[in-house]
C-alpha cells in the first residue's frame, strides 16, 4: 500500500494512505500540513510521544472537535502533567498498545520523558523515537555519566529487538546541542534496527546540515537517508 510521508516541523511528522492518516508529535505546523487532513474524510489519528511543548501541543485536542473520525492515541505523562484529560485519549506507558483495523501503536521506552512509538501502517513499521536518544552528557562531566547514558540508551533498543528485528522508517533525533560524537546515538540505532529508510528530526536549534552529517553513516550501513527540505517536504513510499 502506498504511504506518504510529510514532515510537519521539529520531530512532527504525517503519514498518510488511502485508508487513513496518522499525525506524530505535531508542535507547529507552518506548512499547514495538517489542514487538508481535517477537511478529508479519512480517520484521523493523533499520537504524541511525551509531554514536552516541542513534541505535545494541546492545541491538538480541538481536532476532535472540528470533525468526526479522530483517535488520540498519547502517552500517558501527558495526562500527569495534566496537559490533557483523563477521557482525552487511549493513554501509552511502555508495553501498552493501540489497535484497530487501520493501525496499530505499540509503545517502547525513553531516555528522557514519556515513550517512543512502533506504529504499524500501510503493511510497513514506522519508529518515531520520541526523545529516545543517546543522549550523551556534556564532555566536562565523568565518563560514568557517559556510560549510564549508553547503557540506558541501548537497554531500551534490545527492548526493541525482542519484538521486532527491523523496522522499515525510522523517525530519530539528530541534536548537535548534545556536543562531540550527537550522532552517536543515530548511528547505534541504525547498526542494531537495520531501517530501510531513517529519517532525521529534532535538529530545528542546529539547521538541517548538521542532521545531513549522519547521511554518509546511514548509507554506508545500507540505509536509505531523507533529509526534508523544511515544512511540509514530503516522499511516497511504494
Amino acid at each position: 500500500m502506498e504511504t506518504s510521508i510529510t514532515y510537519i516541523y521539529h520531530s512532527g511528522f504525517a503519514l498518510e494512505t488511502e485508508r487513513c492518516a496518522v499525525v506524530i508529535d505535531c508542535w507547529q505546523d507552518p506548512a499547514g500540513v495538517v489542514e487538508p487532513l481535517l477537511r478529508g474524510p479519512k480517520p484521523l489519528y493523533v499520537l504524541a510521544s511525551h509531554f514536552h511543548e516541542d513534541h505535545f501541543n494541546p492545541m491538538v485536542l480541538g481536532w476532535g472537535d472540528a470533525r468526526k473520525g479522530v483517535t488520540y492515541v498519547l502517552s500517558k505523562d501527558i495526562m500527569r502533567r495534566r496537559r490533557a484529560p483523563r477521557d482525552a485519549a487511549v493513554w501509552l506507558t511502555k508495553g501498552c498498545e493501540y489497535a484497530d483495523g487501520n493501525v496499530s501503536v505499540r509503545a517502547f521506552g525513553s531516555t528522557d520523558s514519556g515513550v517512543s512509538l512502533l506504529v504499524e501502517l500501510g503493511g510497513r513499521l514506522f519508529f518515531h523515537a520520541g526523545d529516545l536518544n543517546n543522549w550523551q552528557p556534556p564532555q566536562s562531566a565523568d565518563d560514568t555519566a557517559a556510560m549510564r547514558a549508553e547503557a540506558m540508551f541501548l537497554g531500551e533498543l534490545k527492548d526493541l529487538r525482542k519484538v521486532v528485528d527491523a523496522v522499515d522508517v525510522a523517525m530519530f533525533p539528530i541534536d548537535a546541542r548534545i556536543g562531540g560524537d550527537y550522532i552517536r546515538g543515530a548511528r547505534q540505532f541504525v547498526a542494531r534496527m537495520t531501517p530501510r529508510l531513517f529519517v532525521p528530526m529534532h535538529f530545528t536549534a542546529c539547521g538541517e546540515a548538521s542532521a545531513g552529517a549522519f547521511a554518509p553513516e546511514a548509507e554506508a550501513l545500507g540505509c536509505r537517508f531523507w533529509l526534508p527540505g523544511g515544512a511540509g517536504d514530503g516522499i511516497v513510499l511504494p
